[in-house]
């Protein structure tokens, strides 16, 4: 029998403080309440203390974020996806904003072991008005320490309700898709930054804005050879990066974060206290 973790958040504004109410069954919860820019933006950790996802794990997260509520959600490490000995596992994320409220959603990367069998899931729901910052970065197997992704299977799906659809497969034995050119090319990581708006989505000159910067940062990185941006509907502006390591892919990532915090919401970075412990 696999784990089966549950975690459900209500993040809310009390007075000029977002707070934020939890409840947990199984080994997925949120670490202490933390506002270092303030009462207004409520910094969580995300916390799965068995360290690892195997066939038969559940994962299930829901939030909503109620008006005028703004909420940063991160990770202290990576996600691990581990080999399976049949049976798949899931994690499922999925988000609620109402009117004018705002999200940031930057976990540590997801790494796929070799052999794991894996469904990773991510569903927004916004409301017009509100917005979202967020990432998903994708290591296939552990390059560094000789572990390729040659076996296992991993899905993939993050969703902006009736908008915007980024699914696919990554199969071990699939050499064209690991290896073409048309494919990763050889690289085995996989960097997804969005932002998002409900309702009618982001007016032309903010997009135009978020567009620029984005390819601004790029132009100026290492990786900008494999990196590229786009907005294929205007509530959703999408930026990739292939890389052989997680380190830089990240490093870029949290460069386009405060790129667009500061478009958006003109916040300077201010990034989680996790990161540099």
């Amino acid at each position: 029998m696999g784990w089966h973790g549950h975690l459900r958040i209500d993040y809310r504004l009390d007075g000029e403080r977002c707070i934020a109410l939890d409840r947990h069954h199984g080994p997925l919860r949120v670490l202490q309440r933390l506002y270092p820019e303030g009462p207004g933006i409520c910094h969580h950790v995300l916390v799965h203390p068995p360290g690892g996802i195997v066939g038969g794990d559940v994962l299930e997260v829901d939030a909503t974020l109620a008006a005028g509520s703004h909420a940063l959600l991160t990770t202290p490490g990576a996600t691990r996806f581990y080999r399976s000995a049949g049976e798949r596992a899931l994690q499922r994320v999925a988000f609620d904003l109402a009117a004018g409220t705002r999200l940031e959603w930057l976990p540590m990367e997801t790494i796929a072991h070799r052999g794991c069998l894996a469904d990773n899931r991510l569903q927004l729901r916004l409301a017009p008005g509100a917005e979202a910052i967020g990432w998903d970065i994708l290591a296939l197997g552990l390059p560094a320490a000789g572990e390729a992704f040659d076996a296992g299977n991993y899905a993939q799906r993050v969703e902006l309700d009736g908008v915007w659809l980024d699914a696919g497969v990554v199969n071990g034995g699939d050499t064209v898709l690991l290896d073409g050119p048309c494919g990763f090319a050889g690289h085995r990581v996989l960097a997804t930054m969005w932002c998002a708006a409900g309702g009618a989505g982001f007016a032309a000159a903010r997009r135009t804005a978020l567009l620029e910067a984005a390819r601004e940062v790029i132009d100026a990185d290492a990786l900008a050879a494999t990196a590229g941006v786009t907005s294929p509907h205007a509530p959703v502006v999408v930026a990739r990066v292939l890389a052989d390591r997680v380190e830089p892919a990240m490093a870029l990532a949290v460069k386009l974060r405060a790129a667009w915090r500061r478009v958006l919401w003109g916040l300077e970075p201010n990034p989680p206290r996790i990161w540099r412990t």
